[in-house]
């Protein structure tokens, strides 16, 4: 069992801190706004007042942050992880950021003696929960295999996938079919729905078949209930977008049908839909279809 210091106790960083706990590891969890603790201290976890005070004498520190400049944040300076860690501890990025701020990040923690692992996770608040994230790690082989007892218990899923940074180039990739995928789903469902069909039954077996896939599982009760609280925000997804269409112009992969996603996704952002879950990209394509949408 380690002491683990988890930085971030959002949506998805709260339930990843409590399964942490609950599988016996000494959890200190802090986040930027106060009050998010609650679960975790619940879950037999405690609450930092600080960044230091969630590091000192951490084995393992965890950031689940929003983006770069955040994890930038919590990192550097006189207050943030890199001050405070011992040296010999592992730092595990999980947020979602640009391959570069964790290929830099690794470069500047390694000064200081600190082993870093990129690994974000894909499946979402519900994956969180119920510990069966997919998480892709970028770093030393061994960094990651010392990681595995802590990843355990996050995730059903475990993949090294490369050096530095290549955690955060999988999960970009994660992030486009995502994002292309549930653009399908909201055209089919207004596609139906125009032509009259039982939208629940269609979804049914269109989920059994080919068109099947973990997006449409999790997402399929939201289409049909229009239901958007957010498991994962479309502003974290515009988040998202914008690195896997940067990630992609540095090394030439053209991305014709992600290029219109990412623009699909910004619009529904300045819409003020960035709040809701991803799922409302619906809404936008009701929008088109010239239907009527309850605010």
């Amino acid at each position: 069992m380690s002491t683990i210091g988890f930085l971030g106790l959002g949506i998805m960083g709260s339930p990843m801190a409590v399964n942490l706990a609950k599988a016996g590891h000494t959890v200190r969890g802090w986040n930027r706004s106060p009050g998010k603790a609650g679960a975790l201290v619940a879950a037999g976890g405690r609450e930092a007042a600080s960044i230091a005070e969630a590091v000192a004498d951490a084995d393992v520190v965890i950031t689940m942050v929003p983006a770069s400049p955040q994890v930038e944040a919590v990192a550097y300076g006189p207050d943030g992880i890199l001050a405070h860690a011992r040296s010999g501890a592992l730092l595990i990025d999980m947020s979602s950021i640009t391959p570069q701020t964790s290929v830099d990040l690794a470069r500047n923690a390694a000064e200081k003696g600190v082993r870093v692992l990129d690994a974000p996770v894909s499946g979402g608040e519900a994956g969180a929960v119920e510990a069966v994230l997919s998480i892709m790690v970028g770093g030393e082989r061994a960094d990651f295999d010392a990681a595995r007892p802590v990843l355990a218990a996050l995730g059903t899923t475990l993949v090294h996938c490369g050096p530095h940074g290549a955690g955060q180039t999988v999960k970009a990739a994660n992030q486009l079919i995502v994002a292309v995928n549930l653009q399908a789903c909201a055209e089919a469902v207004v596609f139906l729905e125009k032509s009259g069909v039982d939208l629940a039954a269609a979804l049914d077996v269109l989920n059994g078949g080919l068109a099947g896939s973990t997006v449409l599982n999790r997402k399929k009760d939201n289409l049909l209930r229009r239901s958007y609280a957010p498991g994962f925000t479309l502003e974290l997804h515009h988040k998202d977008m914008g690195i896997v269409t940067d990630a992609a112009r540095t090394v030439g992969a053209p991305l014709p049908v992600g290029a219109a996603a990412a623009q699909l996704i910004a619009s529904a952002v300045a819409r003020g839909d960035g709040a809701l879950d991803h799922s409302a990209l619906l809404r936008g394509v009701e929008l088109l279809g010239g239907c009527g949408q309850e605010q």
